[in-house]
């Protein structure tokens, strides 16, 4: 007991380690499952690096506590070197990155919901700011040389340390509290206060346990159950720390127990849209007539459809698409702005930011109104991007789409379609059924004139 409390490999050691790893793979399942099962494709900018970033300072932690605590037998020291895990891999690179990540996501969902803009400042900027503390600290720490050879501090400096922490998690908790009243769709609230709560509860154990460990080094016995504690409690707190909700609405509903499909097929779908991505069997048909405008057939639905599929054979397809997602958009009323601005940031994110995944191509001057709006609400915030593209489209698309098969097979279906509504209505003439103004007994059909179960009291009234 004594040996491997200071050298490392007890049996609750090995015990913590392998819980560790546990929530460490839940963790990457977590974050991969869209990707692998659904072949979602992969996101860009901040939607994807910030849930990467996640996984790797959650990494950083549990490693770091494994290695700087003693919980292995590691014969070469170098590899237990105590400023390089306890200090910069546990501190900037692991719960210091790991809480900025999250007040990163929460600083976006501030923005964005409560200022109703996109940030002022790239996340790839924000980030390293308020990182900057931790690095100071580390910084610091590596000058002043505080530890001992089991990397173990003095009792004066945990105070400091414990207050970063606590900075931190306070900052958080301040940003939480701003969009409380949002009423967010994809439990965006929820996850940030979990995340506050573990967090929270996380520092209150550490705090006892890192005190523990750090001051009763003599005390071996309590040195392996505080540092148990201590690697059981951040796997805990890795693992449900972790969100995509912030980042990725829509793949933070997809199962993790059961191999299931997308709950929902699109952002529309999801905001509850009235018929988003649906064709109503009973949509009124339009003739598609080539010397309509082009804005005007867009409006139907099948059209629409067809036309899109022209598009996308043609690798064209994300002006359509675009429209296609303005005009459900279009949709919300304009007393929701929640929605309307999901709907929005969703539109942002996917066709109109530099590297988007269907960028659009406007205007350098259309784009920058979009990007820096002060109303993400504002029913009229595409309308420049949407003259653009249509008129692109008149002179690419639209041209080859009449004598297309896509048109020819919509005009065909179109026909059928209407024929087969007037055969139904004529067949419906036919086989309703004849309403007749004879009462009682002089009638042929009286039966028919009383609901089921009611023989009895129709007899009576013929008898009488």
């Amino acid at each position: 007991m004594a040996l491997c409390a200071v050298e490392g490999g007890c049996p609750s050691d090995y015990v913590a380690i392998a819980f560790a790893a546990l929530c460490m793979t839940l963790l990457i399942f977590r974050s991969i499952l869209p990707y692998v099962i659904y072949k979602i494709p992969l996101p860009k900018g901040s939607r994807f690096w910030i849930p990467v970033i996640q996984v790797f300072a959650s990494l950083n932690l549990l490693l770091s506590i494994v290695i700087s605590l003693s919980f292995l037998k590691l014969k070469r020291r170098r590899w237990r070197s105590c400023y390089i895990w306890a200090v910069w891999i546990e501190g900037p690179l692991g719960f210091g990155l790991l809480l900025s990540s999250r007040i990163t996501q929460t600083f976006q969902l501030y923005y964005i919901f409560v200022k109703r803009r996109l940030p002022p400042i790239k996340t790839y900027i924000f980030l390293p700011l308020i990182l900057l503390p931790w690095i100071s600290g580390a910084t610091f720490i590596n000058v002043k040389k505080p530890l001992n050879y089991r990397c173990h501090m003095r009792p004066q400096w945990i105070a400091p340390i414990m207050s970063l922490h606590i900075l931190y998690v306070a900052t958080l908790i301040v940003l939480t509290w701003a969009v409380r009243h949002i009423e967010f769709r994809f439990d965006e609230l929820r996850d940030l206060w979990k995340g506050v709560i573990v967090s929270a509860s996380s520092i209150g154990v550490w705090l006892s346990a890192y005190i523990t460990n750090e001051i009763h080094e003599e005390i071996l016995g309590l040195q392996v159950a505080s540092r148990f504690l201590l690697l059981v409690m951040a796997s805990i707190l890795v693992l449900t720390f972790f969100s995509i909700s912030s980042s990725q609405p829509l793949l933070s509903q997809i199962s993790l127990r059961k191999r299931e499909s997308l709950e929902y097929d699109s952002m529309g779908q999801a905001l509850g849209i009235p018929d988003s991505g649906l064709l109503l069997q009973r949509e009124p048909e339009t003739v598609m007539d080539p010397n309509e405008p082009l804005e005007k057939l867009l409006l139907n639905k099948r059209f629409r459809q067809s036309f899109m599929a022209f598009a996308d054979s043609c690798l064209a397809g994300e002006n359509v698409h675009f429209y296609d997602e303005v005009h459900e958009l279009g949709k919300l009323p304009l007393d929701d702005p929640v929605r309307r601005i999901y709907m929005a940031r969703h539109i942002i994110d996917n066709y109109i930011s530099p590297g988007a995944t269907m960028e659009v191509n406007i205007s350098y001057r259309c784009r920058q109104e979009i990007l820096t709006t002060s109303d993400l609400a504002d029913p009229n915030l595409f309308n420049n991007a949407l003259n653009e593209l249509i008129q692109l489209i008149k002179m690419n698309l639209a041209k080859d789409f009449w004598s297309s098969m896509f048109f020819l097979k919509l005009k065909e279906e179109t026909s059928m379609r209407s024929n087969g509504r007037e055969i139904e209505q004529i067949t419906s003439w036919n086989l309703s059924p004849r309403l007749s103004s004879v009462q009682g007994a002089d009638d042929p059909f009286h039966q028919e004139q009383f609901p089921k179960g009611a023989g009895h009291d129709s007899t009576y009234y013929s008898d009488h």
